[in-house]
């Protein structure tokens, strides 16, 4: 499909009545929820890279407080890091993108993860065997994420990261996973300031960003620099409800966190020759000019955020 094409049936399922349902209904048909056992496959692996990059940063899942930023359609980090042990993981979403169907597929299919889950997470797979017993049991009878978890998992929505009603210093880990490359940048400077309050002292913030034009995942005539290309006027067009882009640049977000009073323990960004190369090859827009092109390129960050103490 043509990125244009996906854009403008994007912007008119958004405005509307229903269109957020046949929105989903096509993503499961024709989209990225087509093959949903590769989907969470790819999310599990997502995972796995989070709690390796944690436990590097000395930040354990068994008894630790995690807090999720955009929880999507289905829970795949809030139910491993639940059969990892951990002690409470709360999740917000701004809309209740949640569906009851994904999230039964997702636990079936978690079933096959379970080794990995207890090896990374640092848990005994006995343990891991026995939460998925009670989880699955509990979401075949059409528990929710509460309920189905003994009240470990919260999950809130539509509720605002900026402004939760999370106590101080409660929280060991904040954490997200392609959500802020969707969040416009006043929203993401209010969330670092939410999460150093939140967090105790000596807890991280873990990003994982993508933050390449998401339009190339369906069109492979375009590469995920595409969308600098165009000025921030002309993008407006093509941002819609269901695919907001904010084409930050990945040292952005990383130095943000900075501003905000974080030390960087992590930053995984780096300069690849292929995608330097396709930036030589097209034309950006002048109001990216002052970018370095090293730093323009860049479509992908991991990085990791202490707070002081």
């Amino acid at each position: 499909m043509h990125w244009r094409l996906k854009g403008l049936v994007q912007k008119t399922l958004g405005v509307v009545p229903g269109g957020e349902a046949l929105h989903y209904r096509l993503q499961r048909r024709y989209g990225g929820l087509q093959n949903f056992r590769k989907e969470l496959a790819t999310k599990v692996e997502d995972w796995q890279i989070m709690v390796r990059h944690l436990r590097d940063a000395r930040m354990p899942i068994s008894g630790s407080h995690f807090f999720e930023i955009g929880t999507g359609w289905y829970p795949t980090f809030p139910f491993a890091l639940y059969l990892a042990g951990a002690r409470r993981i709360t999740t917000y979403d701004l809309n209740h993108h949640l569906q009851d169907d994904l999230v039964r597929a997702a636990v079936q299919e978690l079933g096959g993860f379970l080794k990995a889950i207890a090896e990374d997470g640092g848990s005994q797979l006995a343990d891991v065997e026995a939460r998925y017993r009670k989880l699955a049991a509990a979401v075949d009878t059409g528990a929710d994420l509460g309920e189905a978890s003994g009240g470990t998992i919260r999950y809130s929505a539509p509720a605002d990261a900026t402004a939760t009603s999370l106590a101080d210093g409660e929280v060991d880990v904040v954490f997200s996973n392609s959500v802020l490359e969707h969040v416009p940048p006043d929203a993401i400077t209010a969330m670092y300031r939410e999460s150093m309050r939140v967090l105790r002292p000596g807890g991280v913030m873990f990003h994982s960003v993508n933050c390449g034009d998401h339009y190339a995942y369906v069109d492979r005539k375009v590469n995920q620099l595409n969308y600098l290309c165009y000025s921030d006027r002309a993008w407006r067009f093509w941002n819609n409800a269901f695919l907001y882009q904010n084409r930050l640049r990945a040292h952005v977000f990383v130095d943000a966190a900075r501003e905000a009073g974080f030390a960087i323990d992590l930053d995984t960004s780096n300069t690849r020759p292929e995608r330097l190369q396709q930036l030589r090859d097209m034309r950006v827009h002048p109001q990216f000019a002052q970018v370095p092109a090293e730093q323009l390129c860049i479509t992908t960050v991991d990085f990791i955020a202490r707070k002081p103490g």
